[in-house]
């Protein structure tokens, strides 16, 4: 007897998801299950006015349950195989449950079967609802000219597991006609919950049609995956569950898709590992419920990239006063897309979307991973709550780099280059003429690096906006219609740094209800390059930071500044002393030449010692 068999994944990890929750659970083939808790990222943010919202996630996902011990066991004994040879037109079998006509091999029995061979046909399982089938694929070319290659009509479940070191073929010629009354179109098309593992390859051509489907649960633990399909690669109807493997995806349609338009409360992907390269004419990844990832490499390119986006020009304006027109098809076109809850608390990712490279039309959390971006719309949009509380994003081509209803940033390093907002934290009703504020919107940054290179404005909230902690650091704008701080409500800082470098004719400071000084300084132009450093009245270095774009007004704000005392600014070769009259000061001369910061007129901070409170010493 011979063995061939794959360490069992480990899997242990809990996740929390708002408004969904898995649909099936395992059944008997479940032996062990082991879970732990892993937290939101959620944190408090000390503010006088906002709340975080990273604890709007609840504990209601065990992925323990996620995935059985059999969905990961790749092993099989030989001597219990029932072989299936295919032998070009037809096929080969001594087995009484397994019926062969012409060109169609059918499975009719609970088992685990060998196949290997060449087959112009296909291959369908139809076994007792309360069955279980194991497709063991050995070097198995499979091409149906009109159907799937691989069909299940009825099972519990199907296991298809390439064997070690193989290398399977399976495709169909470009169309689907009917066999019965289920609406096949996927080289693979199960009715039931299907899962894929093993140690060889395979390789899966859609000339029409998706590459793999489930009708339930699509769960896949293991082996290597080359699809090329005309619609869809993946698809789940109830999930897609990804615990590993290695995937090379070119779809025409979404690369992973999940979607269950009967019951709201499935149609989920869950990834915790696994590596994946995505090129897909519709979304990299979408769920229509959620879609949460633990882990794992990807590289996505959504809708040609960002060089394809749709045309997003911006008008500009004060406040909630600038309009923006966008040209956009029909296909949506980002990288991961999830129409209830978005979260990623780990992976590496690199990706290249013509539209939203991350996009929930709820809630967004990311607590961890590192995500390279390039996208022709925002880096990160959520229509509800967006919250980071961990990972390095760094977004290098964006509309809007970080976009939310509300935005709560609690830790991790955030690199931004947008050419409208850096940070946008938009909706609800507005309120008057582009100087009112938004219903139900703030921004709140509690921790973190931030690191903004915007061509609008680098720092917008519709609303309220509060600094408590982290480093903010903005270059731009350089046009006078934008400023470096927007803000149409109240603007408090009671900790963390922020220097933003920016125009001076709409600059903005915070307002007088903030506990920790801050002052806006009025410059004639300085070049990108020219570096800004403060230092107090011993020599010592309190901020330096060289913008990415010219400037004429800048936002500095620390922890070390006192009520007072004296500081030197220097920006390039030039030095000013400043001394710091009151916690919130402006210096400069005449209106739109600085300190448009010292007072609070509509909750802006444009209002005020409009002729240069503080003044320069």
């Amino acid at each position: 007897m011979r063995m061939k068999a794959i360490l069992p994944l480990l899997l242990a990890i809990g996740i929390a998801i708002s408004g969904c929750s898995a649909s099936q659970t395992a059944q008997e083939e479940t032996s062990e299950s082991a879970a732990a808790s892993a937290t939101s990222g959620s944190a408090s943010a000390e503010t006088s006015e906002t709340e975080s919202s990273a604890s709007a996630v609840s504990t209601s996902v065990d992925t323990g349950e996620l995935f059985t011990d059999r969905d990961s066991r790749t092993e099989y004994d030989e001597d219990d195989c029932v072989y299936i040879t295919f032998t070009g037109s037809s096929a080969t079998c001594d087995s009484d449950g397994v019926s062969i006509s012409g060109s169609t091999v059918t499975i009719t029995q609970e088992g685990v079967y060998l196949l290997s061979g060449t087959l112009a046909g296909m291959v369908i399982v139809d076994v007792d609802s309360s069955e279980k089938v194991q497709l063991i694929l050995d070097g198995v070319s499979i091409t149906s000219a009109t159907s799937a290659a691989i069909y299940v009509a009825q099972a519990d479940k199907v296991f298809i597991t390439t064997a070690a070191g193989s290398e399977n073929a399976l495709a169909n010629g470009g169309e689907y006609v009917a066999i019965d009354d289920n609406n096949i179109d996927a080289v693979i098309f199960s009715k039931d919950d299907l899962t894929l593992n093993g140690e060889g390859t395979l390789t899966i051509q859609a000339a029409a049609g998706h590459g793999i489907v489930s009708k339930d649960d699509l769960a896949i633990t293991s082996g290597s995956y080359v699809i090329t399909a005309a619609s869809h690669g993946l698809s789940g109807k109830d999930s897609v569950r990804i615990a590993g493997g290695t995937f090379t995806i070119v779809s025409g349609k979404d690369g992973i898709h999940a979607e269950n338009d009967e019951d709201a409360t499935v149609g989920f992907v869950y990834i915790a590992s696994g590596s994946f390269t995505i090129t897909s004419e519709g979304d990299g990844i979408s769920g229509e419920c959620y879609v949460w990832i633990d882990g794992g490499e990807f590289s996505i390119t959504a809708g040609g990239g960002s060089a394809n986006a749709s045309t997003t020009t911006s008008q500009g304006g004060w406040g909630g006063f600038g309009q923006s027109t966008t040209t956009t098809d029909s296909t949506s076109t980002k990288g991961i897309k999830a129409e209830s809850d978005l979260s990623i608390a780990g992976g590496t990712f690199t990706i290249d979307s013509a539209d939203d490279a991350l996009h929930s039309n709820g809630d967004l959390t990311v607590t961890g991973g590192t995500l390279t971006i390039s996208t022709g719309d925002d880096g990160l949009h959520a229509e509800s709550a967006l919250t980071i509380s961990g990972g390095t994003i760094t977004i290098t081509e964006s509309y809007e780099g970080l976009e939310g209803m509300t935005i709560d940033i609690l830790g991790g390093s955030i690199t931004v280059v947008a050419s409208d907002d850096g940070i946008n934290a938009a909706g609800g009703t507005s309120s008057g003429f582009g100087m009112g504020t938004s219903s139900g919107v703030y921004l709140n940054i509690a921790g973190g690096v931030i690191v903004i290179n915007a061509g609008g404005d680098g720092v917008d909230s519709n609303s309220s906006l509060t600094v408590s902690g982290g480093e903010v650091y903005v270059s731009g704008p350089t046009d006078s219609s934008n400023s470096a701080i927007d803000c149409d409500g109240t603007a408090i800082i009671t900790g963390g740094v922020v220097v933003a470098a920016g125009s001076s004719g709409m600059a903005q400071n915070f307002g007088t209800s903030s506990t920790q000084g801050s002052m806006l300084v009025t410059l004639n132009s300085c070049s990108a390059g020219s570096t800004i450093t403060l230092t107090d009245s011993d020599g010592n270095t309190l901020v330096s930071f060289t913008p990415e774009k010219s400037y004429s007004s800048v936002v500095i704000s620390c922890p070390e500044l006192t009520v007072g005392e004296t500081y030197t600014l220097t920006t390039g070769s030039s030095s000013t002393e400043v001394t710091l009259s009151s916690l919130i000061t402006g210096t400069g001369s005449g209106m739109g030449g600085g300190n448009m910061g010292g007072g609070n007129m509509g909750g802006g901070n444009m209002g005020g010692n409009m002729g240069g409170h503080g003044g320069f010493h």
